[in-house]
């Protein structure tokens, strides 16, 4: 679907490269998490995939064509939430909507059923200038869907988002990707990388560290026990192999003799990974 190989960039007047040399591909329906801390080169790279920035070295395909090829129509196949929300202040969020979806030539999606998918339908003709940073924001992913692309990209998705507006958004890109959508995702939380995407990818300054999926990542960084926390009068806590568990007598002594607190395997966090992998703190 995304195929990119050798790409570097460099912005004008700078002596040194922003990306430097980094490859990798993104399946059909597939979200793939780009992840690191800010300047680490994720929103270059994303805005180098949707032709906002010209002037790469290395090539870059997109749908079977190379991205250098494409005109105007890429833009029927893919669609945008940027980080920044950027509305026509004055209009409602329907006038936006309808205004934006007048620039497509296929058929284009309900307005309304949109702005219902993200709890705006009550504030549909409300002018987005009177809209909260919240309600910019799933404005913003509505637009994105407006013209129902094959391929998206989302920059910070749950940004500014209280818990129950991100889960909400966290659902209907997983409800995307049922649908067979291709999703990339930038991002330096990586709660949201854990639980949304098959693979990421770890960038920072530039280079690519590492890519694969989020399991296997923990799986192999992680560490084979499990921590047992018990109440017997007081509180205690005692870490077991996760190597036949089952066996072990004194596990099975404790889950059937005292009250259980909370019991965890001792897997790595991705965060923990990205540092281990790069040196470097999320920030």
């Amino acid at each position: 679907m995304i195929r990119i190989e050798n790409l570097i960039y460099s912005y004008p007047g700078s002596s040194n490269p922003t990306i430097k040399n980094i490859s990798f591909q993104i399946n059909k329906g597939e979200i793939f998490g780009f992840l690191g801390p800010s300047g680490a080169g994720k929103s270059t790279t994303q805005k180098i995939l949707i032709g906002l920035l010209p002037g790469y070295s290395g090539n870059i395909e997109v749908l079977g064509e190379k991205l250098s090829s494409w005109k105007s129509q890429y833009y029927e196949h893919i669609g945008v939430g940027f980080e920044l929300p950027n509305h026509y202040a004055r209009l409602s969020a329907l006038e936006n909507l309808k205004f934006f979806a007048s620039f497509y030539d296929k058929k284009t999606q309900d307005p309304i059923a949109l702005l219902e998918m993200v709890d705006l339908k009550n504030d549909a003709k409300k002018r987005v200038e009177e809209y909260s940073k919240g309600m910019k924001m799933r404005l913003n992913f509505a637009r994105a869907l407006i013209h129902d692309p094959e391929i998206l990209f989302f920059d910070e998705p749950t940004a500014g988002l209280d818990p129950m507006n991100a889960r909400k958004m966290k659902d209907i890109i997983l409800s995307l990707k049922r649908q067979g959508k291709t999703i990339f995702i930038t991002t330096h939380n990586m709660h949201d990388a854990d639980e949304l995407c098959d693979r990421v990818a770890f960038i920072t300054d530039g280079e690519l560290k590492l890519v694969d999926a989020p399991k296997q990542l923990k799986l192999l960084n992680g560490v084979r026990k499990v921590r047992v926390e018990y109440t017997n009068g007081e509180s205690k806590t005692r870490e077991f192999s996760l190597d036949k568990l089952g066996d072990n007598k004194d596990f099975l002594y404790i889950i059937k003799k005292y009250t259980l607190v909370s019991m965890h395997s001792e897997e790595a966090s991705l965060e923990d990974i990205f540092i281990k992998t790069t040196g470097r703190a999320l920030k």
